[in-house]
C-alpha cells in the first residue's frame, strides 16, 4: 500500500524555501571532530581564534596548546573511552580542554559551574568521570562531594590563567567562594600541566560510533541522563548549522555569550566558529555592558542566543550608547521567540534574527527559519540540510498528515547514538519506512510547505531564560522536606524569561500554618542552582488529580493563567 505521508516527507517539500546557496544535502566525510581545528589552524595559522578580555589567541597557538594539554592528560593516564568533566565557563581553558580530550579519544562531559554539590555528584558519578577540570570559583562545591566520586584527579584553573599582564582578579572573589585549595599529586594546576605537557600521540577513532560528548538532558522523563553524541554527530551538526549562514571563511566574528557547557553553544558558536575559521569573542558570564562593548569593538556579525538575551538587549539603556550595526545573523533557540522581540531587535541592529529549534539528543540543531527567505511567525522553520522531520502519533509508530497535531520526530546524522545506560532508548527511537526516528517529546504540526510549529511540550521540561529546568528533580528535593506531603512544579508562561518556575505544595497537617514560603526557598537554595529555584510557591489544600491519581499539572497552569488575566 502506498504511504502518501512518508512519500511527502521524503520529497522534502521545504527545500524549495532554502536560501540561495544552501544545499539540501551536504557531503560530510566522517572524521574526528577535532580535525576541524587542525584544518583551520593549517589554513589560517595567524588568524585570531579566540579573544578573551582583549587577549587574542591565534589558531596555530590554540592548536599547539590543545596538543600539549592532550599530552599532559595522557601522562595522567587518560586513555580512549575515559570521561573528563569540564566544570568551566566560556574561556580558552574550556576550548583547550574540550579538544584535547577529543584528541585522546576520551569523552567530554561539560557541567554547569553553578551546579550545587548534589548536582555535581550525580552527574560525575553517572558519567563515570575520571578527571574533573574546574574553575577555582566552583572548586568548593566539587571539593564537598569529591570523596563520594571516583575522580582520580582534579585540575583547577582560574579566569586569569589565560590573561597576560593581569595582576589582579577581574572578578574579586566573595569570601564564600575563596576555596583553600591544597595542590598535590591529585589536585593540579591547569597552567602547570599546559606548560609541561608533551606532544600527544594520535589514537584511532571511529567517528560514527565513538562518543565525543556526554551531554546531560532531561530526556522524556525529566530525570537527567547522558545523550551520547559521537564525533560524527557533532561534526555533522556544525556543518549543517554553518550551511545556513553565508559562506565566508575566516571573516566571521562570533560573540560567545551562550555557555559552552550547553550543547547549543558548543555547536553554533564553538564548533561552527572553528569550522569557519571565525574569531570567537569569549564571555565567561552575561554582562550587558560588556556585550555591547564587545559587539562594537570587534565588529561582531554573528550572535547566537536565546529570546531572553535579545529581549534584554533591546530593553537595555546601552542600546542607545553603542552601535550594533555590525550584527548580520542571529539564530534564536531554547524557547519560543516572541515576534515583537524579533521586530525590535532587527530594527535596532539591521541584522536578521531567526527562530530555530533543536534538542540535546540531536546535537542540537534540526530546524531553522531561512535567513533571507520565507519566515513564518510562530514557526520553528524548516529542517536543516541532511535532516528529515515529521509528525508522528504520540503512542503509535506511524506518521500523521499535514496539519495534524502529534509528536515531532527527526532523523539525520546529528541524532545521538542513544542515552548512556538507559532503558529509555526503546521508547525514544522507532523505525518507520526504513528510517530511525527520534521522538523529540514536543507536540507539533507541519503545514503544507514543510514549516513546523511547536504546539505544546509532551515533556515537562521548563525553559527559564534558555536553561532547562527539570520539575521532577525539584519535586524530589521538596519531598525530602519533612513538612511536604505533595508537590508539583510547573512552568508558567512569561514573556520575559520564557517560563517562571512555580511550586505547588500541600503541607502535612501538623505543619500547616507553621512553614513559610521563605523557609522552603532557603531549603531549595542550598540544593539547587539559582535558575532552578522556584520564583513562586503556592501552598494548597490539595492538588488536582486524574482518576488514576496523577497530578494534573496542566490544570495548575491554566488556573494560574486565568488568575493573572483577571
Amino acid at each position: 500500500m502506498k504511504d502518501e505521508v512518508l512519500e511527502f516527507i521524503l520529497s522534502k517539500p521545504w527545500i524549495k524555501f532554502y536560501d540561495e546557496g544552501v544545499s539540501p544535502e551536504i557531503k560530510i566525510e566522517p572524521r574526528p571532530l577535532y580535525s576541524i581545528l587542525d584544518e583551520t589552524a593549517k589554513k589560517y595559522p595567524e588568524h585570531s581564534a579566540l579573544i578573551f578580555f582583549g587577549n587574542s589567541i591565534k589558531y596555530k597557538d590554540l592548536k599547539e596548546s590543545v596538543e600539549k594539554f592532550a599530552g599532559a592528560l595522557k601522562e595522567l593516564g587518560i586513555k580512549k573511552g575515559d570521561v573528563i568533566s569540564l566544570i568551566l565557563p566560556n574561556s580558552p581553558q574550556f576550548v583547550i580542554a574540550y579538544y584535547a580530550t577529543l584528541k585522546l579519544g576520551a569523552i567530554v562531559n561539560p557541567i554547569n559551574p553553578l551546579y550545587k554539590p548534589s548536582e555535581l555528584e550525580y552527574i560525575i558519578n553517572n558519567s563515570g568521570a575520571k578527571i574533573a577540570i574546574v574553575l577555582d570559583l566552583a572548586y568548593k562545591n566539587l571539593e564537598e562531594i569529591r570523596a563520594k566520586t571516583d575522580l582520580q584527579k582534579v585540575i583547577v584553573t582560574s579566569i586569569r590563567d589565560y590573561l597576560k599582564g593581569i595582576k589582579k582578579l577581574l572578578y574579586p572573589l566573595k569570601r564564600e567562594f575563596r576555596a583553600n585549595i591544597k595542590y598535590d599529586e591529585n589536585t593540579l594546576r591547569f597552567a602547570d600541566l599546559l606548560n609541561k605537557g608533551e606532544k600527544y600521540e594520535p589514537v584511532s577513532i571511529d567517528p560514527i560510533n565513538d562518543p565525543a560528548a556526554y551531554m546531560y538532558t532531561g530526556g522524556t522523563t525529566g530525570v537527567p541522563k547522558a545523550a551520547v553524541l559521537t564525533h560524527y554527530n557533532l561534526l555533522a551538526n556544525a556543518y549543517q548549522a554553518s550551511e545556513l549562514v553565508e559562506k565566508r571563511e575566516a571573516k566571521d566574528v562570533i560573540l560567545a555569550v551562550l555557555p559552552f557547557f550547553h550543547i547549543y553553544a558548543q555547536t553554533v558558536v564553538m564548533n561552527l566558529g572553528i569550522l569557519r575559521g571565525a574569531t570567537i569573542v569569549l564571555m565567561p558570564r552575561l554582562d550587558l555592558k560588556a556585550l555591547f562593548e564587545n559587539v562594537q569593538k570587534y565588529k561582531v556579525n554573528l550572535l547566537p542566543g536565546v529570546p531572553t538575551l535579545y529581549n534584554a538587549i533591546i530593553n537595555s539603556p546601552y542600546a542607545k550608547k553603542y552601535s550594533l550595526k555590525s550584527i548580520e545573523v542571529c539564530i534564536s533557540g531554547a524557547a519560543a521567540l516572541p515576534v515583537e522581540v524579533l521586530k525590535k531587535f532587527e530594527s535596532l541592529t539591521g541584522g536578521k534574527l531567526r527562530e530555530g529549534y533543536g534538542l540535546t539528543e540531536a546535537s542540537p540543531v534540526t530546524h531553522c527559519n531561512p535567513i533571507k527567505g520565507k519566515y513564518k511567525e510562530g514557526s520553528i522553520g524548516i529542517p536543516v540540510p541532511n535532516t528529515l522531520a515529521a509528525i508522528a502519533h504520540p503512542e503509535e509508530n506511524k506518521l500523521l498528515k499535514v496539519g495534524e497535531i502529534g509528536e515531532l520526530v527527526v532523523a539525520g546524522p546529528q541524532v545521538m547514538k542513544g542515552y548512556l545506560r538507559s532503558e529509555e532508548n526503546k521508547d525514544v527511537f522507532f523505525e518507520y519506512g526504513g528510517i530511525r526516528w527520534l521522538r523529540t517529546g514536543d507536540m507539533a504540526k507541519m503545514d503544507e510547505e514543510g514549516y513546523f510549529y511547536i504546539v505544546d511540550r509532551k515533556k515537562e521540561i521548563i525553559k527559564y531564560k534558555g536553561y532547562s529546568v527539570y520539575p521532577r528533580e525539584i519535586e524530589e528535593i521538596l519531598y525530602q522536606h519533612p513538612a511536604v506531603k505533595e508537590a508539583a512544579v510547573v512552568g508558567i508562561p512569561d514573556p520575559v524569561v520564557g517560563e517562571i518556575v512555580k511550586a505547588y505544595i500541600v503541607l502535612k497537617e501538623e505543619y500547616k500554618g507553621k512553614v513559610s514560603e521563605e523557609e522552603i526557598l532557603n531549603y531549595l537554595k542550598d540544593k539547587l542552582a539559582p535558575y532552578k529555584v522556584p520564583k513562586k510557591i503556592s501552598f494548597e489544600e490539595d492538588l488536582p488529580k486524574s482518576l488514576v491519581g496523577k497530578i494534573l499539572k496542566r490544570v495548575l497552569i491554566e488556573k494560574e493563567l486565568k488568575s493573572t488575566q483577571g
